[in-house]
């Protein structure tokens, strides 16, 4: 039987846009609903009083960049009894990761008077590349109903269900009209998994990968569809998988310099 007693929640900023946080402040009544089950135990985002010790769960938000961002999810993962990825740079590197594909020193010579200053790592990278994860969470944002559920199965003791298939799947459901086969226009939604509510098929526009590869993510089909059905450059194609999740293995290969 679950346990009566509170269980206690962190949330913490690593290198991100505070997005993901901000679609669980965006939950607002359904957060009061859980105040007899869950203490918000440590959350600067949302809460003046951490209260410091150690955590059932802690929801993570952003990649690893700097020294100090792999120090302080060292100390996460001690502190917690359950870590869970949350959105694109915690699971992919994020956006940020994109410095990965080029020489960063390059880079903060041209953006910053002093680079020497800054203290960077090469690369950007997912938390679990680092220390264990329990569960990743996708989205960029993440989807805020997906959150809520782990949150209620980690108080609960049980292992969420989260979509795994890809996008194309949940635009069907929705019942709308490919952008592909009936538009011509490329879309990501046959190899991103799921949990958008297929946003952008919705309006007329291909997926852009946002929740990152699926399970099944057969690229190499998709790459070949946009080059020789579609007549894509592979400077197009190679642009199509250098978003929010270019990091991310499945998609990592054709996002590399051509």
């Amino acid at each position: 039987m679950p346990s009566t007693e509170k269980i206690r929640l962190a949330v913490w900023k690593l290198t991100s846009c505070d997005g993901c946080q901000l679609q669980l402040l965006n939950l607002e009544d359904q957060l009061l609903a859980l105040s007899d089950s869950v203490n918000f135990a440590y959350f600067p985002e949302g809460f003046r009083k951490p209260d410091r010790g150690r955590y059932d769960i802690s929801l993570v938000e952003g990649s690893i960049t700097t020294p100090h961002d792999r120090a302080r999810l060292l100390h996460i993962r001690r502190k917690s009894s359950m870590v869970v990825a949350m959105g694109a740079c915690a699971t992919a590197g994020g956006i940020q990761a994109l410095r990965n594909f080029n020489d960063i020193r390059q880079w903060m010579g041209l953006v910053y008077p002093r680079p020497e200053a800054i203290e960077a790592l090469s690369h950007s990278t997912p938390i679990g590349d680092h220390i264990h994860v329990d569960l990743e969470l996708r989205g960029c944002p993440v989807n805020a109903t997906q959150l809520m559920a782990v949150i209620l199965a980690g108080r609960d003791g049980r292992v969420p269900q989260l979509p795994t298939y890809s996008l194309c799947m949940e635009c069907k459901r929705l019942g709308h009209i490919c952008v592909s086969v009936a538009g011509g226009i490329p879309c990501m939604g046959p190899v991103t998994q799921a949990g958008c509510g297929a946003l952008c098929p919705a309006v007329g526009r291909g997926c852009y990968g946002c929740f990152g590869p699926c399970d099944t993510a057969n690229i190499a089909a998709l790459r070949r569809i946009w080059l020789v059905r579609m007549g894509l450059t592979p400077e197009r194609v190679q642009r199509a998988f250098q978003g929010i999740n270019a990091w991310a293995k499945p998609f990592r290969r054709e996002s590399e310099p051509l």
